[in-house]
């Protein structure tokens, strides 16, 4: 008799546990896996669905057309460039993100004249409106702009450089852009990590006759290094998909000098309408996040310690 009853208990449980799990698991189904392996199936075929007249007969608007999207993209130079533009924004963004999120996070958590609103300061860019923020760089960075006045005020530049106009020069406004709005994530995500260094450790480094850079050498970075990994790995992955910073900056503009991987799919998807391609051009990124992924799971061994 007990047993049934905890038996009947259980499957109470079970059902209740299930009820509560149910809203999520239909959402990341309907949401993510759905989509990612509809992905997978278009990325094979050629598609537009604007001309589907009726879902019932969905198959009958879709040719399977095998590796040709991947072959079309080995050929498509304007992919290739946005490739080539992502890859600059992640290998400039990212460490400048990461080791100045570190210091800011290093500075304030120790004693410092108002604290806390200069955390609120660093923080408010990350969880502002990307127009918004994209609207005043555009302004700082024109002709005429606070930029081009401060460098020719000192010196540096005879006439006003056109920052969104030259190919060589397009892409510097988006990075301190990126790298301005991702700064106040890194250093909240540091400065909750320097909270669990013992401080036991900076005293007996005190009591030795370190300095202060070698305390924060050879005390912090090591101590903080797991955390370095994740925002690595975080940082990477968000300027792979980087979509909002570029588009507003250029007014949707598609300059093939500064056009990110997820901008060009949304066009290949949105103005040319060709899902199936566009499907073929999301799986070479995702097949590049979990390449670069790999990459520093590989490579933590020799730098993170636990």
């Amino acid at each position: 008799m007990a047993r049934k009853y905890r038996n009947q208990n259980q499957i109470k449980e079970n059902i209740a546990g299930y009820a509560f799990v149910m809203p999520a698991l239909v959402t990341y189904v309907l949401l993510i896996a759905f989509p990612f392996f509809l992905t997978l199936i278009l990325s094979f075929t050629e598609f537009n669905f604007l001309k589907v007249r009726s879902l019932a007969k969905l198959g009958k608007y879709i040719s399977w057309i095998g590796l040709d999207n991947f072959r079309a993209i080995l050929r498509d130079r304007r992919f290739m460039q946005s490739i080539s533009n992502t890859f600059v924004y992640a290998f400039t963004t990212v460490p400048a993100s990461i080791v100045l999120g570190l210091v800011i996070a290093y500075l304030l958590n120790g004693r410092v004249f108002c604290k806390k609103p200069l955390r609120l300061a660093f923080f408010i860019p990350y969880i502002s409106s990307i127009v918004a923020l994209g609207a005043v760089f555009k302004f700082l960075f024109r002709e005429d702009g606070l930029v081009n006045r401060a460098l020719m005020g000192l010196g540096w530049i005879a006439e006003p450089w056109k920052w969104t106009v030259e190919p060589s020069l397009s892409k510097i406004p988006i990075i301190f852009l990126v790298i301005w709005t991702s700064l106040g994530y890194v250093m909240i995500i540091y400065m909750a990590a320097l909270q669990n260094v013992p401080r036991s450790l900076y005293e007996a480094a005190t009591i030795d006759g370190a300095s202060g850079f070698q305390q924060f050498t050879r005390i912090t970075l090591p101590m903080v290094s797991p955390t370095t990994f994740y925002l690595v790995i975080v940082r990477l992955i968000a300027i792979f998909k980087i979509f909002g910073s570029v588009n507003v900056f250029t007014m949707g503009s598609s300059i093939a000098s500064n056009t990110s991987i997820v901008q060009e799919i949304y066009s290949s998807a949105f103005s040319d309408y060709a899902h199936g391609y566009a499907s073929a051009q999301s799986v070479v990124l995702l097949l590049i996040i979990i390449l670069f992924t790999a990459i520093n799971f590989g490579g933590q061994k020799k730098w993170v310690h636990y």
